[in-house]
């Protein structure tokens, strides 16, 4: 009996990380050793905001919702016994992502490794936070340089390496509909892009490299099939912008190169049990269309409405994608799709809606500009007003929160206590410790002429990428980098009236949460106290 020839499954991923490196290296080689076939990494707070862990403004916040990573020494401790030229390694980090890129690269270097093989990916999406998460640091100028300044070092220095992971998950979780969570990552990719090319890093001839490695990480929420159709759309849109407006001809550059974590605005507190279907629908949306399948998928457990997930609830998760990938005969065909008129004329007609809401943040001096004057944050509050109205008015059903709420008594949840992970309180302090420890026994002077330097290149126009690599080699802290920037940089005040508070936890798994029928935020209750 001959075999079926399948085609290779997405990348599997969980999104992991809490209390300490030591821990989170832990769950890391327990989830590979599963099945897992990439890693996610789940930062906390702090890190994501450019804070050492003794910085008032990160008490109790401190591996609370991922694992803090305050220096070369944490990074090391994170991915021991993981060799990082073999590993895809995702790290959900974006005002912070040279830093922790910085970190990658010398943990790798230390290990051995070629970097120029290193493959993964950093979100490295600052307008989104400007407009969903708030784990901002800088201005948005400032911003766009970093991130200008990370993707030409990577094409130059770590060609597989995806520089920016262009992030409408959270565009969705803060209200988005289909076609503005398209429209806002697209011109947010039209920002970044000319302003790679006009920094004049990057020669005319590896335009196409430059292209080729501008990554997508979205959302799918239950809708499947109008999921399934944006995902159609968002290709469609991406190959005409990368050929018409930037020249691209290698339709392998062109090519829509996304992977995804299924909707976390639509778990519920009320029956949890309930969302382990939500996320299996939500996995067919971006699995089912072999034109528009993602290239790599992490699943939320089914309890991130109540807390962080236990390993045993993040294994669930992962074998629901194994279940898919190597029972099932999805990978075994050809579009399943192709042809359908219903599917084309929902397709044609997100096309035609984004193409003209992208022309409209055009006109207004493009995604930077939208984001500074308002709009994009305006439109995404209106949008979820309109959820939340149609949810509270029971016009849009929620199983378990505004119908069908009588229910059994759940034996998952019987011992809260226990259905969730939990973090010791006196980890806070032990991290704190260790930072002190840590600081007392570098070489100080080369600490500080580290950051002299970083500081002098950010007053000037040189790319940052060399001196935060230096600052990593000697000792610098997360904080004292961010802080040397903060120095020349300053730090984004958001416009009057327009909240830019952190979402706790931020990262995928991070949404809106519908707790009687109501929606909170945080990653998940996690950060509303019961967990980290």
């Amino acid at each position: 009996m001959t075999e079926r020839k399948k085609d290779r499954p997405w990348l599997m991923r969980t999104y992991a990380g809490h209390s300490t490196a030591e821990a989170s290296n832990e769950l890391y080689r327990r989830n590979l050793a599963k099945g897992q076939t990439g890693l996610s990494v789940a930062f906390d707070l702090p890190t994501q905001t450019g804070y050492d862990p003794d910085h008032v403004l990160a008490r109790g916040e401190v591996g609370r919702v991922g694992v803090p990573v305050s220096h070369l020494g944490d990074m090391r401790r994170l991915f021991q016994d993981i060799p990082l030229e073999q590993m895809n390694t995702s790290m959900t980090i974006n005002a912070t992502a040279m830093w922790l890129l910085a970190l990658y690269q010398v943990v790798a270097e230390e290990q051995g490794a070629d970097i120029s093989r290193l493959q993964g990916t950093t979100q490295n999406d600052i307008v989104k936070e400007y407009l969903s998460r708030g784990t901002h640091v800088f201005p948005p100028g400032p911003s766009l340089r970093l991130t200008t300044d990370m993707i030409t070092y990577t094409v130059n220095h770590i060609p597989k390496w995806n520089p920016i992971n262009i992030c409408s998950y959270h565009l969705q979780e803060a209200g988005a509909t289909p076609v503005q969570e398209i429209s806002y990552a697209m011109s947010t990719a039209i920002a970044v892009l000319d302003a790679v090319f006009a920094s004049g890093q990057v020669p005319e001839e590896r335009r196409g490299d430059v292209v080729a490695r501008i990554s997508f990480f979205v959302n799918a929420g239950v809708r499947f099939v109008e999921e399934m159709c944006k995902m159609r759309a968002f290709g469609r849109i991406w190959d005409k912008i990368t050929r018409e407006r930037y020249g691209i001809e290698d339709p392998r550059q062109r090519r829509f190169r996304y992977g995804v974590q299924v909707n976390s605005l639509g778990l519920t507190e009320a029956q949890p049990e309930n969302n382990v279907q939500r996320i299996v629908l939500e996995m067919l949306a971006v699995t089912l269309s072999k034109d528009a399948r993602a290239r790599a998928v992490q699943l939320p457990a089914w309890n991130e409405a109540l807390g962080l997930p236990r390993p045993w609830d993040q294994q669930w998760s992962l074998r629901i994608q194994q279940v898919l990938a190597h029972e099932s005969d999805l990978l075994e065909y050809d579009d399943i799709f192709e042809g359908s008129h219903v599917i084309e004329a929902k397709v044609s007609a997100l096309v035609e809606e984004c193409l003209a809401e992208i022309a409209r943040i055009e006109e207004m001096g493009g995604a930077m500009a939208a984001v500074e004057s308002g709009y994009l944050k305006a439109q995404l509050v209106a949008s979820h007003a309109e959820r939340r109205a149609r949810i509270e008015a029971g016009e849009e059903k929620i199983v378990g929160v505004n119908c069908f709420e009588s229910t059994e008594p759940n034996p998952l949840t019987a011992d809260l206590d226990t259905a969730i992970q939990t973090v010791d309180p006196a980890n806070e302090a032990r991290v704190v410790a260790a930072l002190h420890e840590w600081r007392d026994n570098r070489d100080e002077t080369r600490a500080q002429d580290a950051l002299a330097a970083l500081k002098a290149t950010a007053a000037g126009d040189g790319n940052l990428f060399a001196a935060t690599l230096e600052c990593a080699r000697a000792g610098v802290t997360t904080g004292e980098w961010a802080w040397a920037l903060r120095d020349v940089f300053g730090e984004y005040r958001a416009p009057t009236g327009v909240s830019s508070a952190p979402v706790a936890g931020g990262g995928p798994g991070v949404g809106a949460h519908l707790v009687g029928g109501q929606v909170e935020g945080g990653r998940p209750a996690a950060a509303r106290g019961r967990a980290p």
